[in-house]
């Protein structure tokens, strides 16, 4: 694990995100690593044919994607205000598979994320993407717990 070169943070731009971020950013000025910064757009399911219906998928999803990247460069810049290296990489599918493989690809040495905290029904229901990113990842990661608002 040491010496720390490449940290992968992802992030969902939540308010308990950017604690993971700042952690990560912590971490990377004290490594010199670089941050990839990581942002994965669920995939959207095909919906049945509705004349009636004005919604269009690959629209909403060019605006999911084109909104990421716009936030995530700028976390990007925020790094390169304080002289850290950063990447920004966009994923799509299920966000804790797809960060586990991000980082396997981008040869990480370590995954920086936020857990939301979350508990009972809402856990159950949708589970926890940190929570899998733990069990799935290859490398070691660390868990930043938000603070309670």
């Amino acid at each position: 694990m040491l010496p720390v070169k490449r940290i992968v943070c992802p992030s969902d731009f939540s308010g308990p995100s950017s604690e993971g971020f700042n952690a990560a950013a912590e971490m990377a000025g004290q490594f010199g690593a670089e941050v990839l910064l990581v942002h994965v757009v669920s995939v959207i399911p095909d919906l049945p044919d509705d004349p009636t219906r004005s919604f269009e998928v690959p629209e909403y999803e060019r605006a999911l994607h084109t909104d990421a990247r716009r936030q995530l460069d700028k976390l990007a810049d925020t790094l390169a205000k304080k002289g850290l290296k950063a990447r920004t990489i966009i994923g799509h599918g299920d966000a804790g598979s797809e960060i586990v493989r991000i980082a396997k690809e981008e040869a990480a040495d370590l995954i920086v994320i936020a857990t939301h905290g979350s508990t009972g029904l809402a856990h159950i229901l949708f589970g926890s993407v940190a929570e899998r990113v733990v069990r799935l990842a290859h490398c070691p990661v660390l868990s930043v717990r938000a603070a309670d608002h």
